[in-house]
């Protein structure tokens, strides 16, 4: 079989012919491996990209094949209507009308409505360690909020087996929740504690600005530096350490949650709020002890975090913070929000309860779009959030995971608690149930 497609094609009046590579071809293709890593930029080495150049030409023919190929073949989207195509759910335009008519509202804050910070009064947040959330703000005006954070370093229990020292904000990880509100200017002010020497900072992804903040936030050792950021759009907010080397900082604990809420609060109350982020941990095998022993505490690992290898990937900083520690709870019946946040800093999450249902989901953290509707599992990316909502009504314990499941065992299990009376309209059998003795997901 012939390794070109013979097909030639037109382009400005001149022809030329598309090149799909041979097997030959394809097999001398090869992955780096990741071993001996270092964060140096690499040395160039002209003898050897002289060597490479024919592979070199056939990788920018084959980009430069993709881009014509945008042109060649375009694609003829047509939108089509609900009128035109019944399965589409006509309930998406209602709710697009009902979201229009309060759209003025939901807009970002524009300079014209800005209130100057001199005559902003002076409000202290109230941050909440997770899984706890602050209450919801009341307030009809805008504020200076001051948001107090310390960065230091601690040795605690990652999993069941091994300790590892976490960076982190106020002492916990994930860092505190903090609530605002569109208009609000949040004062913020990182004292740095950490005697490592590391220098620390806070990237806000609420922040708009170079750096989400970073910048004007480093702080040295022992040193306090504080920013004013105007809060302009509402919405759920990642936000992390992104002092050199970034990656590293996020990887070792160093991240947390900001909801701002819209002028006028889009999301309906609940009779429960909890706070939940996703991380992953990468550390090197345990080193031996003086005694001969394997060490109970393991270190960082560039190598492995490169790779995206982790060795934990846990809820709420640790192993057992939703299961054995602080796990949710609930009665048959109640509403229950979760504040869902994904620090990565590689993995994509699939978060999902097993056994519930999420009745809405403010996808990518928007309280300005509608809400998704009876959603099992949802997506989120690295530095990504969404609002789940549910209701149980069948008392028991409710898995929380990854749906990417093998996740589980590497500590990627939460537990939420339902109280209550049975419920055999909905969920019931004549034989006793029999859950998995030692299984995770079904306690």
């Amino acid at each position: 079989m012939a390794s070109t497609v013979t097909r030639r094609c037109a382009l400005n009046g001149r022809s030329f012919m598309p090149i799909r590579p041979s097997p030959l071809i394809r097999r001398r293709i090869r992955l780096i491996p990741a071993r001996g890593i270092s964060t140096d930029p690499p040395k160039i080495h002209t003898s050897k990209l002289a060597s490479q150049a024919p592979l070199v030409s056939f990788a920018a023919a084959l980009a430069t094949g993709g881009l014509l190929g945008s042109f060649l073949y375009p694609t003829d989207k047509k939108a089509v209507s609900p009128t035109e195509h019944p399965s589409i759910d006509s309930s998406f335009t209602l709710r697009k009308q009902e979201v229009g008519a309060s759209e003025e509202k939901l807009k970002p804050l524009t300079e014209q409505e800005f209130v100057e910070i001199s005559k902003l009064p002076r409000e202290r947040a109230q941050l909440t360690v997770a899984p706890e959330v602050p209450a919801r703000i009341e307030r009809d005006y805008p504020v200076l909020l001051e948001v107090p954070l310390t960065t230091s370093a601690k040795v605690a229990q990652l999993t069941s087996v091994y300790k590892y020292e976490r960076w982190s904000f106020n002492g916990s990880v994930p860092g505190p929740f903090i609530r605002a509100r569109v208009g609000d200017v949040v004062e913020l002010t990182i004292t740095n504690k950490d005697e490592s020497g590391n220098p620390h900072n806070i990237d806000c992804h609420a922040f708009t600005g170079p750096g989400g903040g970073a910048a004007l936030t480093t702080a040295e050792e022992n040193e306090s530096k504080a920013g004013k950021f105007r809060l302009q759009h509402p919405g759920l907010y990642v936000y992390h350490c992104a002092a050199a080397p970034v990656p590293v900082h996020i990887a070792n604990g160093m991240y947390g949650l900001m909801y701002v809420q819209p002028a006028e609060e889009t999301l309906p109350p609940v009779d429960k709020e909890y706070y939940v982020m996703q991380s992953e941990f990468y550390h090197e095998p345990p080193e031996v002890d003086d005694d001969g022993r394997l060490s109970k505490q393991v270190e960082f690992s560039y190598p492995n975090a490169l790779r995206e290898e982790p060795s934990v990937v846990v809820f709420n900083g640790s192993e057992s913070a939703l299961t054995r520690d602080k796990p949710l709870k609930s009665n048959v019946g109640e509403s229950v929000r979760i504040f869902f946040g994904n620090a990565g800093p590689n993995l994509t999450s699939s978060f999902h309860i097993i056994g519930g249902i999420f009745s809405r989901v403010y996808r990518d953290g928007s309280v300005v779009d509608p809400p998704s509707h009876s959603i099992a599992t949802v997506s989120v990316p690295p530095g990504g959030s969404a609002i789940t909502d549910l209701q149980p009504n069948v008392p028991g314990t409710y898995a929380i995971v990854d749906h990417s499941i093998f996740r589980l065992d590497k500590g990627a299990v939460g537990y939420l608690n339902v109280s209550g009376d049975p419920n055999p309209e909905v969920y019931q059998s004549s034989q006793p149930a029999a859950p998995c003795v030692g299984c995770k997901l079904h306690p």
